[in-house]
């Protein structure tokens, strides 16, 4: 246990240039703090006390804002960052040092029984805000872009961005278009369907001015005609 303890103190060092000592890392780190609290409740809920494995797992989302279910298996130097928000499901399965920020969200996307959560390769990199929804793998060594949605299975070596996710690098080769990674040339489809209804409308006026000549129009709005 205390070997394991030291190894979770040991990716925050790793990964946060701003720890300074162990004592703040065991004072000041929410994601830590999840962790351990998880290794509690996982254990109680192997041994099949599912109730008290939860009001544990509830204890920590109130003290540290992050909610892990107590069925999620977890593996060795996970690294929470700051932490907000971080949802991690029942099913899901995470393997060993990745990298988690705030906001993060490995879910379902129904209400399937089994498998439903993802599965997390070794050496993952998940960034801030970023869902991952359903039950499939993401290999290992795949970094996901802040606000990313990934909705289906990710092969290792790569990097994946935007919503619905698309892998832009595999195996340190772009296999996308370099604005791709840029967030402001994101793709808005409400923008565009609301481009093409303006279009449209534009498209019907001038037929309707071809089918219905302006002096028919001042006609009948004068009142001529009824006696025609």
């Amino acid at each position: 246990m205390f070997g394991r303890i030291k190894r979770e103190i040991h990716a925050v060092f790793e990964r946060d240039p701003a720890a300074k000592s162990v004592i703040e890392v065991l004072l000041c780190y929410p994601g830590l703090h999840a962790i351990l609290f998880h290794r509690v409740a996982h254990a109680l809920y192997k041994k099949k006390f599912f109730v008290t494995a939860r009001f544990l797992s509830q204890i920590s989302r109130w003290l540290t804002g992050i909610e892990i279910h107590p069925g999620a298996k977890i593996g060795e130097g996970l690294f929470i960052d700051h932490g907000s928000g971080v949802v991690i499901g029942e099913t899901a399965e995470i393997g060993d040092n990745v990298t988690i920020y705030q906001g993060v969200t490995l879910g379902g996307t129904g209400k399937e029984k089994g498998k439903r959560h993802p599965t997390i390769g070794n050496n993952v990199v998940i960034s801030s805000g970023a869902k991952v929804l359903g039950s499939f793998q993401v290999g290992e060594n795949v970094k996901i872009g802040a606000g990313s949605v990934v909705l289906k299975p990710v092969p290792p070596n790569c990097t994946v961005v935007g919503v619905p996710g698309r892998i832009v690098i595999r195996d340190g080769q772009k296999v996308s278009p370099v604005q791709d990674l840029r967030h402001d040339q994101l793709p808005d489809p409400i923008a565009d369907m609301l481009a093409q209804m303006q279009n449209t409308i534009e498209k019907l006026e001038q037929r309707v001015k071809q089918l219905e000549p302006a002096e028919d129009i001042l006609h009948r709005e004068s009142g001529g005609g009824r006696g025609d």
